[in-house]
């Protein structure tokens, strides 16, 4: 079993890592379950994970109080806008652009809400 959490903690790191190329995947949900596999298969992963200099920080922000740091809103921000963007000039279906511009509203009031980390 431990295996099995290890692999998954690494394909999380991996989306994580896309996430941050990538302006609509997650990249801090995919770290904070990252952290949650390795903490079940391998301390040294886990360790490794939140001692990360770009990663841990965000995991320990959210750890400690469910904060996310203003300039991670930003950049989500800026990502969903573009993304709602994108969809309205491409041939899409307004029920697909309004339930995406729903949904992503959402998630924006969401990721405001939280204390800045």
């Amino acid at each position: 079993m431990r295996y099995l959490w290890a692999a998954l903690g690494l394909i999380c790191v991996g989306l994580a890592i896309i996430g941050v190329i990538l302006p609509l995947l997650p990249t801090v949900p995919f770290l904070l379950l990252a952290a949650f596999f390795f903490a079940r298969s391998s301390s040294r992963l886990h360790s490794w994970l939140l001692s990360h200099p770009t990663f841990g920080p965000f995991i320990d922000d959210w750890a400690r109080s469910g904060a996310i740091r203003p300039r991670a809103k930003r950049f989500a921000t800026i990502s969903i806008l573009a993304v709602i963007g994108v969809t309205t000039v491409l041939p899409v279906p307004v029920f697909v652009i309004v339930i995406q511009s729903v949904t992503l509203g959402l998630v924006l009031l969401f990721i405001w809400s939280r204390p800045n980390g």
